[in-house]
């Protein structure tokens, strides 16, 4: 089965790519005039924040408050990340949330309860989340149940299981330092965290350079030096900017202990964005994953195992949660019927969702669940400083959740309508 695309391409040079910034960015506009929209609004939506919140209430922009903000979304986020795989091949896991929570208490009984080592409960509590996935996966797979009602029959008894785990309730508290590390207290040390922003923009220079050069041998379209010049200048801003930040010492008294250091959180968070990038961006499984998604038995004919695909990303979102619950477990200290439950899983979606990611299938990226994460951290973390009640928190977040879905699908009626669908 094939699609013939049809969109305005700028006027392009032998080699096939825009021969100047200006056709690359009249190339741009066709595209987002055709639906293609990508993270854009999410982009624009976060700087309005910032800049309203930062406006209204100054102590929004300290570095302390910056900080927060990482520790704050960060679980969300990454269970976001896992959404991102399952809502690409236009699925829900409405129990994620909750697998995060009985993944912590994994974590929590086995090290608390059983003296078991950190890294062994952490483990134990990663393969209970694949095991979930592989069990959702089946269910959907293999004997066609709607992922919506197996899903949600999960987030039922998920909680169950979470209460059963920790005796009907008990708040289970946990004091392991390595733990704590990973989001209470850990930080990474000046002087990394300023190698770590000069390996990453020199790592993003060289992937962008490579690429260029390698569609410029296939005679395909590339952009030009001067885009990518713009986006590495772009990307040392931002990073420098939010290292420089972050150490800072944000301690109220610094005589007695020190702030200063990228919190822990963003190195793993920063860690998983790139690891899962490259899965989805530069694997035949992620090009699988795009296929089933985008259309189901076409890439059945092409030959691609679609129940497999199916059960693998179930797997990986669940893991995902696994990883949020352990995340969430070491921001509280603890673990408690609430862990994973109340709001994670809506904000979770909604992160990915805000972010650009469809519900239709066939459409995003791991950034759209990191974008989003950083908006729905936003709106919390600033409504919360201007003394809204959570209410209003509510109303505000599904009001840009149903904006966002709005985008969407007004995009892909007119990509539809362009012929890019």
């Amino acid at each position: 089965m094939k699609a013939t695309l049809q969109t305005t391409r700028p006027r392009a040079s032998a080699t096939g790519q825009p021969e100047t910034l200006r056709d690359y960015l009249r190339d741009y506009v066709a595209r987002l005039r055709g639906g293609e929209m990508g993270a854009l609004p999410a982009v624009i939506m976060l700087v309005f924040l910032c800049t309203f919140f930062g406006i209204a209430r100054p102590p929004f922009l300290t570095a302390l408050n910056f900080a927060n903000l990482f520790t704050q979304g960060a679980a969300v986020t990454v269970i976001a990340m896992g959404l991102v795989f399952v809502l690409l091949l236009g699925e829900i896991d409405l129990s994620a949330g909750f697998a995060s929570g009985v993944c912590a208490s994994v974590l929590a009984v086995l090290l608390v309860n059983h003296q078991w080592p950190w890294y062994a409960a952490i483990g134990a509590a990663i393969v209970t989340g694949a095991c979930i996935g592989l069990v959702l996966g089946v269910l959907v797979a293999k004997l066609g149940i709607p992922s919506f009602v197996v899903t949600l029959a999960a987030f039922l008894a998920f909680q169950g299981i979470a209460l059963l785990l920790i005796d009907n309730g008990t708040n289970i508290s946990i004091t392991d330092k390595a733990i704590l590390l990973i989001d209470s207290s850990g930080k990474v040390v000046p002087w990394i965290g300023w190698t770590l922003c000069t390996v990453v923009i020199t790592a993003f220079t060289a992937l962008q350079v490579m690429r260029r050069r390698s569609r410029v041998r296939r005679g395909l379209q590339a952009v030009p030096p001067s885009v990518i010049t713009i986006r590495v200048l772009t990307l040392a801003g931002l990073l420098g900017a939010s290292v420089y930040a972050l150490n800072l010492d944000r301690s109220v008294n610094p005589l007695l202990a020190s702030q200063r250091g990228i919190p822990f959180i963003v190195v793993i968070v920063g860690v998983l964005f790139v690891f899962w990038t490259f899965v989805l961006n530069r694997t035949a499984y992620g090009r699988h994953v795009y296929a089933v998604g985008g259309n189901r038995e076409a890439a059945r004919r092409a030959g691609i195992n679609v129940d497999r695909i199916r059960i693998s990303v179930f797997v990986i979102c669940s893991t995902m949660a696994a990883v949020g619950g352990i995340i969430a477990a070491s921001r509280d200290n603890s673990v408690d019927p609430n862990t994973g439950g109340s709001n994670v899983l809506l904000y979770a979606v909604g992160a990915a969702v805000i972010g650009g990611t469809s519900l239709f299938g066939g459409k995003g990226r791991i950034i759209d669940a990191v974008l989003g994460g950083a908006v729905v951290a936003v709106i919390n973390n600033g409504m919360g400083l201007m003394m809204y009640s959570p209410g209003q928190k509510f109303i505000v977040t599904g009001s840009v959740l149903l904006l966002a879905a709005t985008i969407d699908a007004i995009s892909r009626r007119r990509a539809s309508a362009a012929g890019l669908r």
